[in-house]
């Protein structure tokens, strides 16, 4: 059997930020330090943190008045920010800046009485959020057929935004057909879909060209994470989801000769690490290599905590 790793794979700059976050705050304020829903959409991630003291909630009410709160990479609504004001929580915004610059530009596009469209999926945490920074209309929108029931105020006044941890294949579908509907649409100058999730899916084509399988790492509510898989199974390649090797199917590996590695941008390399020394440990590895890809230096600073 051989390996080969894509490039990149695993965390991206706005994970690295978000866990440092919780980190920094655990070290100053010391535990327990409180973060809304999960700080990243990782199992390892969070039991990681919870064992140096963050606590995880669903609810600001679950929070003692005073106490620290950290909200999520994903974002939250303005109406979440105004009500931790009122139960007297000190915050700590955690948001991505990749998804903080989406949520301008929804409360932009409102201000100048255009129709907001936000592409993504309904009840994903960071689309939540997203909608809670409009003032006016908002339409979430997951597939072209939902395009001819859209109620627009003025369809010469429609602009968009989109999730940023989409498929690049779907969302260029479901442009496509917004483009048709709405000629005059305002688009972003750059796609909204992160650099982190295009070079991953990007990464993870060019790799499925040369392999029989491939194994992503990532927890099974990650979106990135999904994606990556559904890249690989539209390029006709066997993929499949793992949390970590222990999950892995030994039927998935018969007869397969090149096995593919990647990680979700929220998945830690050490479990990458892991699943290389299951396979060893489990089937004649002859080789173990690394793709050629995109280097990603980028390094999103932290705020003030």
């Amino acid at each position: 059997m051989e390996i080969i790793l894509a490039r990149p794979r695993g965390f991206c700059a706005g994970v690295h930020r978000a866990i440092n976050i919780v980190n920094k705050a655990l070290a100053i304020y010391k535990p327990p330090v409180y973060v809304l829903h999960e700080i990243v959409h990782n199992t390892h991630v969070i039991k990681e943190l919870e064992e140096k003291g963050a606590v995880f909630v669903e609810e600001l009410e679950d929070i003692p008045s005073g106490s620290r709160a950290i909200f999520s990479a994903h974002g939250v609504s303005q109406a979440v920010k105004e009500q931790a004001k009122r139960l007297g929580l000190q915050t700590i915004n955690a948001t991505c800046p990749l998804v903080s610059k989406v949520h301008r530009r929804v409360s932009l596009l409102n201000t100048i009485h255009y129709d907001v469209l936000v592409i993504g999926h309904k009840g994903h945490p960071e689309v939540v959020g997203t909608c809670g920074h409009a003032s006016g209309s908002v339409h979430v929108i997951s597939s072209p057929e939902e395009i001819q029931d859209l109620q627009i105020n003025d369809p010469s006044r429609v602009g968009y935004v989109t999730q940023t941890t989409l498929s690049l294949d779907d969302t260029a579908h479901l442009l496509t057909a917004l483009r048709k509907q709405f000629p005059d649409i305002n688009e972003p100058s750059r796609t909204d879909i992160c650099f982190a999730t295009s070079n991953r899916q990007i990464a993870v084509r060019n790799l499925s060209e040369s392999v029989d399988l491939i194994l992503v790492v990532g927890s099974k509510n990650s979106s990135n994470s999904n994606r990556l898989r559904e890249v690989a199974e539209k390029k006709n390649i066997p993929a499949y989801l793992i949390d970590h090797a222990g999950e892995i199917n030994q039927k998935w590996l018969d007869n397969s000769k090149r096995v593919g590695i990647t990680a979700g941008a929220s998945a830690p390399e050490y479990l990458v690490t892991e699943l290389v020394t299951w396979l060893r440990n489990n089937y004649k590895v002859a080789t173990v290599q690394e793709m050629d890809g995109v280097d990603e230096n980028i390094c999103f600073q932290l705020p003030n905590i």
